[in-house]
């Protein structure tokens, strides 16, 4: 048996594997994962590596391959299981293994942790006035001041005794490595503050929810580790189904990861965890800074926390003894990444269940097409909740305006005249209002009303979205500049703003209803730390009446004073070029759609279109995922897209055109030489949907494939011949599996 080992994981170029031999003493003690020793270099020095896969293949002459020298005790920690998580990850996904362990390892650099350092007098209080008297008589001014102050007192803050009694280390080591003092310190977790007070109380779960968690309970009990797929309705009560379960895997002993999608979520989710669970709870998320990311993995691997609650990169948690991970909202899209390797969450958290022998809950009330098919076929365990869990609330009421009607009718304005008769009742009683606009921004571009030429971005291939203050910004490189007196193309004074983004909406709105108190959620208003908690508790609390917002105000948030939610503009996501526009659609109205009429108020729901006949917005309004499924997976199967067939696209980015072109032909080239399987499916390459971003140009080509493990193959074969081109370091090629 011989086992691939990375060397050193704190060095920049961790792709090289070295193979060592397994002595027949250590075979099927070394395990991937495992952190040996193996004598290294010319020198033969013994350094530490960590095994990366185990094989009975050589891939060199075994005569000259040495072998492992030992295994590190205790060498399978957590830190081991999160190399061999980004091992699989780095080859699933087509990244380099530092690009892997950057994503898995998030504190990689040390950050120096925040101590209390005191020091402790080891003798009598008497003993220290005599040396202090000692001390005056010999002219030591500053062990004088010290005993003086440590006569008095026991201990005294390290930084007081430096900084106001002027004592330096010279002064202090001596006594120290006498016994007559004592240097100590203790580490101080900076921990993220949670304003705001839980929900003390346990909930009475219902019928439904209870035969959820018993079915649940009864399998892990009996060592099975699944992955189960909860799809609720909105207000179903599945947070409290997840609580319950989490209960009864603490009280085994082992600790649990909860992934949200967004920081927007954290706030009502973490009070509600935090009210059942006190101090076991802590949160990750990308607005921590580096030193309290570092101190909640610390508390994690100390088990100073148990339940960790964060986005995606909150499953890379060093447990050492993970028993469960829920993964709410499992259909978003935030759970994929963006940058290589670029993974999604659903795929990893299966795996390292798999690996930890822990199980896996995907929680949502509209769940993706892939999970849901994966249920029904029966790889996936699946529960439903069809009821919401109070007895008084009730789904809320959906109307659809068509807007076609509204223009023939003369109405031109952004809002139809039944939302703008049904935001005037909720002031009058005092009721809340949420108005979803998934568009941030005054106005979606600036163009020339003479020549028509808009108003682009230098850097990218995309116009600029104007904002409030004659401010044009670039979404994608965030270039800025201010709105021109003169169409640059013609020299014309006629230039003015088209479309519509949740800025504008709350400009509307402030003049529509003067006296309204209007808070707005979008990127813009949460690009500092700690805004999303402000906004969400500001409204939680009823000190506004309307929330605008674009889809972060729609998801999964639970305010019971909400009866009115408004969908502005629901067509914004119906035609992107994406094959999952018509679901991310379904998805957003539904999730809007739960919002409203939490509580024992009936709720009402608002969905403005110029296209009501769509599937996506019918089934929304009719709260009909089911039926949406089915429509849905007709096309995917009709036109081959998952999860009825597997799709890879390779991605190629360069600031060279003509450099990009040629990888592009090479790519092509290198497909058509690997393609002996003939229902491979090549499509493209094309340009990207933005073709230049940040002055770097790029293209794609499409791989479909019905099996998964082709694709794989293909990738691999890719990734070789791309790590010989000549052109490698000028342009960049990813893989990534939709």
């Amino acid at each position: 048996m011989y086992a691939n080992i990375i060397i050193d994981i704190s060095h920049e170029k961790v792709d090289k594997v070295f193979q060592y031999r397994i002595p027949k003493e250590l075979e099927g003690r070394v395990v991937v994962g495992s952190q040996v020793e193996i004598p290294f270099g010319a020198s033969n020095r013994l350094r530490k590596g960590y095994v990366v896969a185990v094989t009975e293949t050589a891939e060199y002459d075994t005569g000259r391959m040495k072998e492992i020298a030992g295994i590190v005790a205790r060498s399978v920690t957590a830190e081991s299981r999160l190399i061999r998580l980004a091992w699989w990850m780095k080859e699933r996904y087509g990244s380099t293994m530092n690009q892997a362990l950057k994503t898995v390892l998030p504190v990689k650099q040390k950050i120096r942790p925040k101590e209390n350092r005191f020091i402790r007098r080891l003798i009598t209080a008497q003993e220290a006035r005599e040396a202090a008297k000692e001390a005056g008589e010999k002219h030591y001014q500053a062990r004088q001041r010290l005993f003086t102050a440590l006569a008095d007192m026991e201990e005294i803050p390290y930084q007081m005794a430096v900084n106001q009694m002027r004592l330096s280390a010279s002064t202090l080591k001596p006594l120290a490595e006498k016994g007559i003092i004592a240097l100590e310190s203790e580490t101080i977790f900076r921990n993220p503050q949670v304003r705001g007070q839980g929900e003390r109380q346990r909930v009475c779960l219902n019928q439904g929810q209870a035969a959820v968690v018993a079915d649940f309970v009864s399998r892990y009990d009996a060592g099975i580790r699944e992955t189960a797929l909860l799809y609720g309705v909105t207000g179903s009560g599945k947070t409290e189904v997840y609580m319950e379960i989490i209960d009864h895997v603490l009280r085994e002993g082992r600790q649990v990861i909860v992934l949200i999608p967004e920081i927007a979520l954290t706030y009502q989710t973490v009070l509600r965890f935090y009210g059942r669970f006190g101090s076991q709870v802590s949160i990750i998320n990308s607005r921590m800074s580096a030193g309290e990311r570092y101190d909640q993995f610390e508390r994690a691997k100390n088990g100073q926390v148990r339940i960790i609650i964060g986005p995606r990169s909150a499953l890379f948690t060093p447990f050492p003894d993970l028993g469960l991970i829920i993964m709410d909202e499992e259909h978003e899209t935030a759970y994929k990444s963006e940058i290589s390797p670029r993974y999604h969450g659903r795929e990893v958290a299966g795996y390292l269940a798999a690996m930890t022998k822990a199980s896996l809950i995907l929680g949502s009330a509209t769940p993706s097409l892939e999970a849901y098919t994966r249920a029904l076929k029966g790889e996936y365990r699946l529960y439903t909740l069809k009821e919401r869990a109070k007895k008084d609330s009730h789904m809320a009421a959906v109307r659809v305006v068509d807007l076609r009607e509204e223009l023939k009718d003369g109405n031109k304005s952004i809002f139809s005249r039944c939302l703008r008769e049904a935001m005037e009742q909720r002031l009058k009683s005092g009721e809340q209002t949420m108005l979803f606009m998934n568009r941030r921004g005054y106005a979606n571009f600036v163009s020339c009303r003479s020549c028509g030429e808009a108003i682009r971005c230098p850097h990218c291939d995309v116009t600029l979205t104007f904002h409030y203050g004659q401010k044009l910004v670039c979404h994608y490189c965030g270039h800025e500049r201010k709105v021109p007196d003169r169409c640059p193309a013609c020299g014309s004074p006629y230039i003015a703003g088209f479309g519509t983004g949740t800025q504008k909406i709350e400009e509307l709105t402030g003049k529509m209803f003067p006296k309204a108190r209007i808070l707005r959620m979008d990127m813009d208003t949460t690009s500092k730390k700690d805004s999303h908690e402000e906004i969400l508790s500001a409204f939680a609390q009823g000190r506004a009446d309307i929330l605008i917002g674009t889809q972060m105000i729609v998801k999964g948030h639970d305010f019971p004073n909400v009866t009115l939610v408004g969908v502005l503009a629901a067509d914004l996501s119906l035609y992107t070029s994406d094959f999952r526009c018509g679901e991310r659609t379904f998805q957003l109205l539904t999730q809007a759609a739960g919002r409203a009429g939490r509580d024992e108020l009936a709720g009402e729901v608002i969905i403005q279109t110029y296209n009501p006949e769509h599937y996506s917005i019918a089934c929304a309004a009719g709260q009909d995922y089911e039926g949406f499924y089915h429509k849905e997976m007709v096309y995917r199967q009709v036109l081959g897209y998952p999860p009825s067939c597997e799709l890879m696209a390779v991605m190629a980015s360069c600031g060279s055109e003509e450099e990009l072109e040629t990888a592009m032909k090479a790519l092509g080239k290198w497909v058509s030489e690997a393609l002996n399987v003939r229902e491979i499916q090549v499509i493209g390459p094309a340009q990207a949907t933005v073709y230049k971003v940040n002055d770097i140009y790029r293209k794609i080509l499409y791989l479909k494939h019905e099996n998964y493990d082709i694709l794989i193959k293909l990738k691999n074969h890719l990734d070789e011949q791309y790590r010989l081109a000549p052109w490698r370091n000028h342009v960049t090629v990813q893989f990534d599996f939709a």
